[in-house]
Protein backbone atom coordinates (compact mmCIF):
# COMPACT_ATOMS: atom_id res chain seq x y z
CA UNK A 1 0.00 0.00 0.00
CA UNK A 2 1.06 2.90 -1.23
CA UNK A 3 1.67 6.07 1.10
CA UNK A 4 2.62 9.59 0.69
CA UNK A 5 5.36 10.93 2.76
CA UNK A 6 4.64 14.66 4.12
CA UNK A 7 7.16 17.57 4.58
CA UNK A 8 6.85 17.22 8.47
CA UNK A 9 8.16 13.69 8.38
CA UNK A 10 10.84 14.32 5.88
CA UNK A 11 12.53 16.72 7.51
CA UNK A 12 12.22 14.90 10.80
CA UNK A 13 13.69 12.21 8.72
CA UNK A 14 16.72 14.11 7.82
CA UNK A 15 17.40 16.51 10.50
CA UNK A 16 19.15 14.79 13.26
CA UNK A 17 18.29 17.85 15.96
CA UNK A 18 14.75 18.01 14.21
CA UNK A 19 11.79 18.22 16.93
CA UNK A 20 10.33 15.51 15.23
CA UNK A 21 13.46 13.26 14.48
CA UNK A 22 12.67 10.52 16.66
CA UNK A 23 8.81 10.27 16.06
CA UNK A 24 9.77 10.37 12.10
CA UNK A 25 12.20 7.73 12.95
CA UNK A 26 9.53 5.51 14.60
CA UNK A 27 6.82 6.17 12.28
CA UNK A 28 9.18 5.60 8.87
CA UNK A 29 10.34 2.29 10.27
CA UNK A 30 6.83 1.33 11.51
CA UNK A 31 5.06 2.28 8.08
CA UNK A 32 7.88 0.04 6.85
CA UNK A 33 6.95 -2.90 8.89
CA UNK A 34 3.64 -2.89 8.12
CA UNK A 35 3.78 -2.79 4.27
CA UNK A 36 3.74 0.61 3.04
CA UNK A 37 6.10 1.99 0.31
CA UNK A 38 7.12 5.70 0.57
CA UNK A 39 5.65 8.30 -2.29
CA UNK A 40 7.45 11.71 -2.41
CA UNK A 41 6.09 13.72 -4.63
CA UNK A 42 7.81 16.85 -6.23
CA UNK A 43 6.10 19.24 -4.54
CA UNK A 44 6.95 17.89 -1.02
CA UNK A 45 10.51 16.66 -2.00
CA UNK A 46 11.26 20.75 -2.80
CA UNK A 47 9.43 21.83 0.00
CA UNK A 48 11.10 19.92 2.21
CA UNK A 49 14.77 20.97 1.40
CA UNK A 50 13.86 24.44 1.40
CA UNK A 51 12.55 24.35 5.15
CA UNK A 52 16.06 22.07 5.92
CA UNK A 53 18.22 24.88 3.98
CA UNK A 54 16.11 27.71 5.92
CA UNK A 55 16.16 26.36 9.43
CA UNK A 56 20.09 25.61 9.02
CA UNK A 57 20.72 29.22 8.09
CA UNK A 58 18.59 30.59 11.18
CA UNK A 59 20.39 28.58 13.38
CA UNK A 60 23.76 29.58 11.86
CA UNK A 61 24.53 26.39 10.75
CA UNK A 62 24.72 26.50 6.75
CA UNK A 63 28.22 24.27 7.25
CA UNK A 64 25.71 21.51 7.78
CA UNK A 65 23.26 22.24 4.48
CA UNK A 66 25.97 20.02 2.13
CA UNK A 67 25.70 17.57 4.80
CA UNK A 68 21.35 17.68 4.94
CA UNK A 69 21.32 17.89 1.12
CA UNK A 70 23.53 14.51 0.77
CA UNK A 71 20.97 12.73 3.22
CA UNK A 72 18.42 14.19 0.93
CA UNK A 73 19.46 12.30 -1.86
CA UNK A 74 20.51 9.68 -0.66
CA UNK A 75 17.22 8.93 0.92
CA UNK A 76 15.27 10.27 -2.20
CA UNK A 77 16.99 9.03 -5.64
CA UNK A 78 15.39 11.78 -8.35
CA UNK A 79 14.09 8.27 -9.91
CA UNK A 80 11.74 8.09 -7.01
CA UNK A 81 10.10 11.40 -7.36
CA UNK A 82 6.60 11.34 -8.15
CA UNK A 83 5.87 14.46 -10.27
CA UNK A 84 2.68 16.23 -9.63
CA UNK A 85 3.63 20.05 -10.39
CA UNK A 86 2.38 19.07 -13.65
CA UNK A 87 -0.63 18.86 -13.20
CA UNK A 88 -1.20 22.25 -11.61
CA UNK A 89 -2.73 24.29 -14.14
CA UNK A 90 -5.43 21.36 -14.83
CA UNK A 91 -6.14 21.04 -10.98
CA UNK A 92 -5.76 24.81 -10.64
CA UNK A 93 -9.53 25.23 -9.52
CA UNK A 94 -10.02 22.34 -6.69
CA UNK A 95 -7.29 23.48 -5.14
CA UNK A 96 -8.76 26.84 -4.40
CA UNK A 97 -11.87 24.93 -3.93
CA UNK A 98 -10.04 22.94 -1.11
CA UNK A 99 -8.04 25.88 0.35
CA UNK A 100 -11.91 27.81 0.64
CA UNK A 101 -13.41 25.15 1.77
CA UNK A 102 -10.25 24.25 4.61
CA UNK A 103 -10.81 28.17 5.43
CA UNK A 104 -7.34 28.27 4.55
CA UNK A 105 -5.62 25.69 6.81
CA UNK A 106 -4.81 23.54 3.97
CA UNK A 107 -2.21 25.99 2.09
CA UNK A 108 -1.69 25.55 -2.12
CA UNK A 109 1.03 22.70 -1.43
CA UNK A 110 -0.98 21.09 1.24
CA UNK A 111 -4.24 21.20 -0.95
CA UNK A 112 -2.11 19.74 -4.20
CA UNK A 113 -1.21 16.66 -2.44
CA UNK A 114 -4.60 16.21 -0.77
CA UNK A 115 -6.38 16.21 -4.50
CA UNK A 116 -2.70 14.03 -6.13
CA UNK A 117 -3.67 11.56 -3.68
CA UNK A 118 -7.19 11.15 -4.53
CA UNK A 119 -6.65 10.96 -8.05
CA UNK A 120 -3.85 8.44 -7.66
CA UNK A 121 -5.68 6.43 -5.01
CA UNK A 122 -3.59 6.89 -2.22
CA UNK A 123 -5.23 6.04 0.78
CA UNK A 124 -2.60 7.24 3.70
CA UNK A 125 -0.05 10.51 4.70
CA UNK A 126 2.77 10.37 7.00
CA UNK A 127 2.76 13.86 8.55
CA UNK A 128 2.43 15.35 11.60
CA UNK A 129 0.22 18.08 10.04
CA UNK A 130 -2.80 17.52 11.45
CA UNK A 131 -4.57 19.68 8.59
CA UNK A 132 -4.58 17.02 6.89
CA UNK A 133 -7.29 15.65 9.06
CA UNK A 134 -9.80 17.80 7.24
CA UNK A 135 -9.45 15.84 3.75
CA UNK A 136 -12.34 12.75 3.64
CA UNK A 137 -10.30 11.15 1.48
CA UNK A 138 -7.04 11.03 3.09
CA UNK A 139 -6.29 9.05 6.82
CA UNK A 140 -3.17 10.80 8.34
CA UNK A 141 -0.49 8.53 10.37
CA UNK A 142 1.62 10.82 12.76
CA UNK A 143 1.81 7.74 15.33
CA UNK A 144 2.92 3.95 15.43
CA UNK A 145 -0.48 3.67 16.91
CA UNK A 146 -2.29 5.21 13.81
CA UNK A 147 -1.02 2.69 11.67
CA UNK A 148 -1.58 -0.45 14.22
CA UNK A 149 -5.28 0.60 14.45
Amino acid sequence: MDIIIDTSVLVGLLVPNDHWHKQAITLWETTKAHGYVPVYLDCVTAETISVIVRRLEEKGLSTEVAGAIDRWEEHIPTGSISWVFPDVPRLHPEIIALIRSSSGALNFNDALIALACRERDIKAIASFDGDFDQVDWLRRLSTPEDIKT
